[in-house]
C-alpha cells in the first residue's frame, strides 16, 4: 500500500503560534503509512479575484493548487480571528475550489483542528472552516476533528506534543484521515 499524503494548512502566519505547533504535533505524530505535509508559502497567496484565475495564476497559487493536488487528505489548523476563520486560510480554501466543481480540494477528506487561548476553542473559526470546504468541495469528516480551549493554561510555554491527551486527539484526527483515504479506495 503507498502511503497517504496528508496536507496541512495552517491559518496562522506567526511562526511560534500554538496552530503551527499543532500541525507540528500531526506530523510528528503520523501514523505508519502516512507522511503529514504542512504547507508553507500560505502568505505569498494573493487574494482570489477571478480575473487572475486564468489558467496562468500566480506561482504561489499554482503550488498551493499542485500541493493540494497531490495530497490525498487535507488537515486545516486555525485560530479564530475576530470571530471567525482568519483570511489566509479562506484564501487558500478559495484558490484550491477552482475551477468550481473540479478544484484540487474536490471530493477529498479533510479535517478541521482549531485552538484558541479563549474557552471558546476557536468554535466558531471551526465551523465557518468546515462550512467553507463543504460548500468548496471537500469532504468534511464530521467525526474527525477537535477544538481546543484554553491554551495558554493548556500548554504554557511547552509544545502541544509534549500533552499526552492533545497529542493523542491530533494523532486520531490525522488516523481518521488516513482510514477515510482507505475507504474512498476500497469503495
Amino acid at each position: 500500500m503507498s502511503q497517504t499524503r496528508v496536507l496541512v494548512l495552517v491559518g496562522s502566519l506567526r511562526a511560534a503560534s500554538v496552530n503551527r505547533q499543532l500541525a507540528e504535533t500531526a506530523v510528528h505524530g503520523a501514523p505508519e503509512g502516512a507522511e503529514v505535509v504542512i504547507y508553507e508559502g500560505l502568505g505569498d497567496v494573493p487574494f482570489y479575484n477571478e480575473d487572475t484565475d486564468n489558467g496562468d495564476v500566480a506561482p504561489a497559487v499554482a503550488a498551493l493548487r499542485a500541493a493540494a493536488g497531490e495530497a490525498d487528505a487535507l488537515l486545516l489548523v486555525t485560530p479564530e480571528y475576530n470571530g471567525t476563520i482568519p483570511a489566509v486560510l479562506k484564501n487558500a480554501i478559495d484558490w484550491i475550489s477552482r475551477p468550481y466543481g473540479a478544484g484540487a480540494i474536490k471530493s477529498k477528506p479533510v479535517a478541521v483542528v482549531s485552538a484558541s487561548p479563549s474557552g471558546n476553542a476557536a468554535k466558531w473559526a471551526h465551523e465557518d472552516t468546515r462550512k467553507a470546504v463543504r460548500i468548496a468541495g471537500g469532504e468534511v469528516l464530521e467525526d474527525v476533528s477537535i477544538s481546543i480551549g484554553g491554551t495558554i493554561d493548556k500548554f504554557g510555554d511547552k509544545h502541544p506534543k509534549e500533552n499526552a491527551e492533545v497529542a493523542a486527539q491530533v494523532g486520531a484526527v490525522v488516523a481518521g484521515l488516513v482510514a477515510a483515504v482507505g475507504e474512498l479506495v476500497n469503495a
